[in-house]
């Protein structure tokens, strides 16, 4: 039988106090692994997740940083050193406005998300990839999403931003490639999470009628994926784009 073991493994979440960032940082820990919790502001619910994840007989440890701020991602670099540098980082926060089309939306929005899409990628690449490096292997995986495919109306300012995110990761996957480092993007659709769940989430409907499938995603089938870059059953693959949309979206070749 074939099992993922992350023991002996630490991993890092950004954005790990948030909703799809919890299932993620259990995913890991139910691995084995040891996890640090990013979080920014939520710092009740961080210190709430490191104790759920340390009965679980792993250890875990909350962090905060603005991660669109480079000494801010150091700082977290620096906390992580004392734990354990991470040979997995997933890379998942980020900050999403209200949609709206390219004539209404504030010009603000657009330099947020790409610094909050884009430069949070920069930072916890350069934050985190010397170590790997110097070990000789780790993985990034990078939440992405479908509309960096869509680009529906109204998404521009995401859109655009995941969009430079794609050929970020793509780059930096070749580049660190030679030192046993893989880079991977995980791309959800309008998944269900714990949030949603508790309000009575609308499984099906006009969204749903786009999902080949014909149901939405949870933030388990999101974990799931995390879990599987972040073990030794993708060593070998690198610079991928996963979507997770029920075929929502489907890469060509």
């Amino acid at each position: 039988m074939i099992s993922i073991d992350l023991r002996g493994k630490t991993a890092l979440v950004t954005g790990g106090s948030g909703q799809l960032g919890r299932v993620m940082a259990r995913r890991l820990a139910d691995a084995g692994a040891d996890v640090i919790i990013h979080y920014y502001q939520n710092e009740t619910k961080a210190n709430a997740l490191t104790e759920e994840l340390t009965e679980k007989g792993v250890r875990a440890m909350a962090v905060q940083a603005d991660v669109t701020d480079p000494e801010s991602v150091r700082r977290m670099a620096q906390a992580a050193e004392g734990f354990g540098m991470p040979d997995i980082v997933v890379n998942n926060a980020v900050i999403q406005y209200d949609w709206k089309n390219v004539l209404e939306q504030d010009d603000k929005d657009f330099y947020s998300q790409f610094e909050s899409t884009v430069m949070h990628n920069v930072y916890m690449f350069k934050a985190f990839a010397p170590a790997m490096i110097e070990k000789g292997g780790g993985k990034f995986i990078v939440i992405n999403t479908e509309c960096s495919m869509r680009c529906d109306p109204g998404a521009a300012a995401y859109s655009s931003a995941k969009r430079g995110l794609d050929g970020l990761c793509r780059s930096f996957a070749k580049e660190v490639g030679p030192h046993g480092i893989t880079v991977n993007q995980i791309a959800p659709g309008w998944m269900v999470t714990e949030k949603q769940r508790e309000a009575g989430a609308d499984w099906h409907g006009a969204y749903t009628d786009t999902v080949p499938m014909h149901r939405r995603g949870t933030d388990e089938d999101i974990a799931d994926s995390v879990l599987f870059f972040a073990s030794s059953l993708s060593d070998y693959i690198t610079g991928a784009y996963l979507s997770v949309s029920g075929g929502r979206v489907m890469p060509t070749i």
